[in-house]
């Protein structure tokens, strides 16, 4: 998965259903990095009380990282990442007013952590996390009132750590890299070729070969009149069993 700097060539096929014919075009991919390049430090928020479609609008996303920069103290945040709790494995909410399904919120910077994250990502914050009790915050949660953080759920990736660390339950986490994509449409070919199997202007289709006609007859016959037989032999047969074998008075 590593396509930064490649080339992808991408082939599309069209045909058209009335006429058959067909067009190729060559698309041709090259993946860059994004401007800035990806942020060193990574840090995944679990918001408990929010559905996805709640934070893909930027205004939600300012306010969130706005939030953020209260417990990160970095002014260059940016999200990287949404991700609904149900692509993880997540359950479905129950229909019931307040219960939100959650949604992973993935936020980076170029400057280090807080004393904050680092605390609440220790291993004393694991240990309590994993008896029921709230991990070791040393500064306020500034996302109160607007957004629920589990913070048993936190997650945080620098230089020095570059694989998750995960609290709470073990999860999955895969980490995407920003890329830009270019496309450069090939050019259009001067003129379309028919395929060997295509009919001719006003042409009539003719098959290779002629079937016989089938005599049908004896099979219907065979169908009909053997099953027919066996049933009047049965009836002959009850009959017999029923009359002529009867004892008493």
């Amino acid at each position: 998965w590593h396509l930064r700097g490649c080339l992808l060539g991408l082939q599309v096929l069209a045909y058209n259903r009335h006429t058959y014919e067909t067009v190729a075009q060559l698309l041709i991919i090259t993946i860059i990095p994004a401007p800035g390049g990806e942020p060193p430090y990574q840090g995944e928020f679990l918001v408990g009380n929010r559905n996805v479609e709640e934070l893909l609008p930027a205004a939600m996303q300012a306010i969130f990282l706005q939030a953020t920069a209260g417990v990160w103290e970095q002014d260059d945040l940016r999200v990287i990442n949404i991700t609904s709790t149900l692509d993880r494995g997540g359950r479905v909410p129950l229909p019931i007013e307040g219960h939100k399904e959650g949604v992973y919120v993935k936020v980076g910077s170029h400057g280090t952590f807080s004393p904050c994250l680092v605390s609440a990502a220790s291993s004393q914050s694991r240990s309590h996390c994993s008896v029921g009790q709230q991990p070791v915050a040393s500064c306020y949660d500034t996302f109160a009132p607007h957004f629920t953080i589990r913070w048993c759920n936190l997650t945080l990736v620098s230089p020095t750590s570059p694989h998750p660390i995960p609290m709470g339950f073990p999860t999955t986490t895969l980490t995407i890299t920003p890329l830009q994509l270019q496309v450069w449409p090939s050019p259009t070919s001067p003129g379309l070729a028919w395929g060997p199997g295509v009919l001719e202007e006003g042409g009539d289709f003719q098959p290779p070969t002629e079937v016989p006609p089938q005599d049908l007859l004896p099979g219907y016959l065979v169908t009909l009149l053997v099953p027919l037989a066996v049933a009047v032999l049965l009836c002959l047969l009850l009959g017999h069993l029923m009359c002529c074998r009867r004892e008493g008075v």
